[in-house]
């Protein structure tokens, strides 16, 4: 078993623990039944969130946590149940790119190396942060995070619109891959935004970036999940299943439209989406 074999069978088993651990051994059928019952019109819209998301990252490969935070913030969500919710229901989708480019030889195992232990203690240190800062300053995190995906929303633009640049070395990949699991988990989204088009912006082979960074959000993705799970528990799990039923069903589509539509087209729509979503919640906040 090789190295990456090993952390996928690694990962799987904290992950069923976790599972084990704070859902427990209720029958199914019981948990079915509660779900059920306690279903609202807003499980649809969570649904149609984790929809969009997944067409948008499964089309242009970057955006899921941006889009899918966008759309929870607008529904007003808690800062700190809207990026474990999009946390936890991103593990199955990216186990599943990342493994994905991992068989297709689309990964750079030394960028990979660089990329996931600084990727994975970011994503903690932001989890903390957030869950911490939620508490006391809820309503005042909300408009910061609304920033910080305009931000990305115009870096997107940027993305579609910016000229191929010569290569250039990369350097302290490690701190980039840091700040992005930091912010990832404190923002709800901005790994693949930010680390990606970094490393590409800087003249890498797309093929290996999109591939590498794709593995390494897995597990960036899963020790933010958990440590959510270990500060909050498990919570607004209608959000999680909207997001992971929305995502399920889009998935096949996004990967049929994902070399027929222009990369172009696409980061411009996802770009003024999230920036059009991200206005209207600090208009909220100050007017």
């Amino acid at each position: 078993m090789d190295c990456h074999c090993f952390l996928f069978v690694f990962a799987i088993a904290i992950l069923s623990f976790f599972i084990l651990r704070y859902v427990g051994y209720a029958p199914l059928a019981s948990l079915i039944q509660s779900a059920k019952s306690n279903i609202d019109k807003s499980f649809y819209l969570f649904m149609l969130a984790g929809f969009l998301a997944q067409m948008v990252d499964g089309a242009v490969g970057m955006g899921y946590g941006v889009t899918s935070t966008s759309l929870l913030m607008s529904m007003g969500v808690p800062p700190a149940a809207i990026s474990g919710s999009v946390h936890t229901a991103e593990i199955f989708s990216s186990a599943a790119s990342g493994y994905s480019h991992y068989k297709f030889g689309n990964v750079n195992k030394k960028l990979f190396k660089v990329l996931v232990i600084p990727g994975v203690l970011g994503a903690v240190a932001g989890a903390g942060m957030l869950v911490w800062m939620g508490d006391k300053y809820g309503n005042l995190i909300k408009p910061f995070l609304a920033a910080y995906c305009m931000i990305l929303g115009f870096r997107i633009l940027y993305q579609a619109y910016k000229r191929n640049k010569k290569n250039k070395k990369v350097k302290k990949a490690g701190w980039l891959a840091g700040a992005g699991g930091f912010l990832d988990s404190f923002g709800g989204g901005g790994w693949g935004p930010l680390v990606t088009s970094t490393l590409i912006s800087k003249g890498r082979s797309p093929q290996y970036v999109i591939g590498s960074v794709s593995l390494s959000e897995f597990f960036v993705t899963l020790s933010s999940a958990m440590s959510f799970f270990v500060f909050i528990g498990i919570t607004h799990w209608q959000v999680i299943m909207g997001l992971m039923i929305g995502g399920a069903v889009a998935a096949p589509l996004a990967a049929k439209l994902a070399g027929k539509l222009p990369v172009r087209t696409m980061l411009i729509c996802v770009g003024l989406m999230v920036i059009i979503w991200s206005i209207r919640v600090l208009v909220k906040f100050l007017v």
